[in-house]
């Protein structure tokens, strides 16, 4: 027996990294799994995994920042599979590195357009999907840095941490409705967003692995396994939260 046998989950930005790892898992556990990603192909690839492995797949190209893409997204999902169980709202990009000033209104825009506006409306459609049949669990990607200060990339703090109040204020709005509302906050994951900012300098990522209490990179594994709780009736008394999955960097 899978800890999602039965339901159906959506994973933005399955095609790689957390998404991809959170899809493939959600499949080991039972459920039927929309991937879903901008990159058609990587979508694909992700669902065919799943389909190889004996679970239940299909994928759909989706750019969370638009209206149109999102509602054809959960339609996907209730058209083919009959309910909607699970969002993981993942997909997410980080944008130039500028201080403030610096900060060009354009990347302001688009970072908080797929960061915080697409989360919105996964959450606002996923959660509609959800009430139709009884209610489900919304997971969404924030970070750490919508908990503390990182130079240089403000927007995507002020996305980030925009994920995390609009996640509490949906908890709050449907906790009696059955439809739980969390948000994960990654530290310092093994991705290739993280590998972009350390590139291929081995004091880089010194610098960066010094930064995490336990001294290594988190993987995508290990985040994964975190949505999973969220996502199954194990976490049936959490809503409205924040969790660090950071190895322990916020504690500092």
């Amino acid at each position: 027996m899978g800890k999602l046998d039965g339901k159906t989950a959506i994973v933005t930005g399955a095609g790689s990294g957390i998404g991809r790892a959170t899809a493939l898992l959600f499949g080991r556990e039972g459920a039927n799994v929309v991937c879903a990603d901008w990159h058609e192909a990587e979508a694909e690839a992700a669902a065919e995994s799943i389909r190889k492995a004996g679970g239940q797949a299909v994928s759909i190209k989706t750019d969370v920042s638009k209206e149109s893409d999102v509602q054809k997204m959960i339609a996907a999902a209730t058209e083919r599979f009959g309910r909607l169980d699970v969002i993981f709202n993942n997909a997410g990009i980080e944008g130039e590195q500028a201080p403030t000033a610096d900060c060009t209104t354009e990347n302001f825009d688009r970072v908080i357009s797929v960061n915080l506006r697409g989360v919105f409306l996964g959450t606002k459609y996923g959660i509609a999907a959800m009430l139709q049949t009884g209610g489900g669990s919304v997971i969404n990607n924030a970070s750490v840095a919508g908990l503390v200060g990182f130079a240089n990339i403000p927007a995507y703090c002020a996305s980030k941490g925009g994920v995390i109040q609009l996640s509490k204020t949906a908890a709050l709005e449907y906790a009696k409705k059955n439809v739980r509302v969390n948000a994960i906050c990654p530290g310092v994951i093994d991705t290739a967003m993280v590998q972009r900012f350390v590139g291929d300098n081995p004091a880089t990522k010194a610098a960066f692995e010094a930064t995490e209490p336990v001294g290594r990179f988190g993987t995508a594994d290990e985040v994964a396994a975190l949505v999973l709780f969220l996502a199954s009736d194990d976490s049936s008394f959490c809503t409205g939260a924040a969790y660090p999955v950071d190895g322990g960097f916020v504690a500092e």
